[in-house]
């Protein structure tokens, strides 16, 4: 078993059933009536049931709110500050993916604050419009390995209204303690074990392409890449192996830990197209990968031949790379197009324009206008890799 402490920026506790002292990493955060956030589906599970019982007999007046949905909104965000206020709750346990967590966050920023949660969008310095010593404190414990979340300082919320997806900032929205227990993530379906492990190569390799300087995230990116080739398709397989989901776990809060220094085309199309079909985030990425990579080639030959001799190919230059990441998306059962989820061309123009204006779009290493966007994303329908 791997058991690993990390105090920097927050607290990480590392290995099987680390968990089970949530209860005492409650009251060391001085959190003495937490509120559960989590999705409906884990809500009845038996990993939650036995989180709240062992909550119960420390004393701990817990409750839970599940009315979190796979993109969360703000309408799921507001149903989960009135379930705070109305509790008189002390503290947050964001229990679950990626959505979860992030709305969990969400919930904790804005719960006590004067402005509404749109108010803290990630623009300017919004975030100093909130009180900090109203935030409250979370215990972050994910159940997937893809969005990294438990070590962000931010949220992706939907903003129905508008069908588009806002960034919710604060620094401390970051989690006080993460608890990255592999035993929770065993039972984790073989689409979803995929889709979020995609996420995580994602988010590294996203972050090693940003043309930003910032070489230690660039060389948790490497590594974090090198643990995923190894790691992703024995968790797929095996989903009970202990030592494959834990290094997904780490892996996945590397890659949140290396996305500061930027993300890219990717995450501006995968935040435009959850926005307005509401698919899963980490598949989204999954499928538009390929297409991505192949519009960047201009500028990022160098750097993936250097990630090719990091993760050891047989070809290490470009082709290498892109043969690597077609052939983990086969073994994955990852769609090859975006048509094969149901998404077709019809509104180009609209997600090109969303893309170009997301948060995520100044961190690509070439900078896409609208049509350039939409040209990906008809590509990525298609599936039209070169011409």
């Amino acid at each position: 078993m791997l058991e690993a402490h990390w105090h920097y920026p927050t607290a990480i506790t590392v290995g099987e059933h680390c968990s089970d002292q949530l209860a005492q990493y409650c009251k060391d955060a001085d959190i003495h009536k937490p509120l559960m956030v989590t999705d409906p589906v884990l809500a009845d599970s038996k990993m939650v049931r036995n989180a709240l019982a062992q909550c119960r007999l420390a004393d701990l007046e817990i409750q839970i709110f599940h009315g979190v949905q796979g993109n969360p909104t703000g309408q799921n965000v507001e149903a989960g500050i009135h379930h705070y206020l109305k509790g008189k709750h002390d503290g947050i346990i964001a229990f679950g993916g990626g959505s979860s967590i992030d709305a969990a966050k969400a919930i904790a920023l804005a719960a006590n604050q004067s402005l509404p949660l749109w108010e803290f969008e990630d623009k300017g310095d919004n975030w100093q419009k909130a009180d900090a010593n109203v935030i409250a404190p979370v215990i972050a414990i994910p159940t997937t390995a893809g969005t990294g979340s438990e070590v962000g300082r931010a949220s992706v919320i939907t903003d129905e209204s508008q069908q588009v997806k806002k960034i919710i900032f604060h620094p401390k929205m970051i989690p006080v303690h993460v608890l990255l227990d592999p035993s929770l993530s065993t039972t984790l379906p073989q689409p979803l074990t995929a889709a979020t492990g995609m996420d995580a190569l994602s988010h590294n390799l996203e972050a090693f392409c940003s043309p930003s300087y910032h070489p230690m995230a660039e060389a948790i990116s490497l590594e974090a890449m090198r643990m995923i080739m190894h790691y992703l398709p024995v968790a797929y397989l095996d989903g009970s192996n202990i030592q494959a989901r834990t290094q997904m776990l780490v892996a996945s809060t590397m890659g949140a830990t290396a996305f500061q220094r930027g993300l890219g085309a990717m995450h501006a199309l995968a935040h435009s197209l959850g926005a307005v079909y509401n698919q899963h985030h980490g598949l989204l990425n999954a499928v538009l990968m390929p297409y991505v990579l192949a519009a960047n080639r201009p500028r990022i030959n160098e750097k993936m031949a250097r990630l090719g001799r990091y993760l050891a190919l047989s070809e290490p230059d470009f082709d290498g790379v892109m043969a690597w990441v077609l052939s983990l998306r086969k073994e994955l059962a990852i769609p090859h197009t975006l048509a094969e989820i149901g998404i077709d061309d019809q509104q180009a123009q609209r997600i090109g324009e969303m893309a170009a204006s997301d948060a995520a779009a100044p961190g690509n290493p070439i900078s896409f206008d609208a049509a350039q966007y939409a040209d990906i994303f008809c590509r990525a329908v298609s599936g039209k890799l070169t011409d």
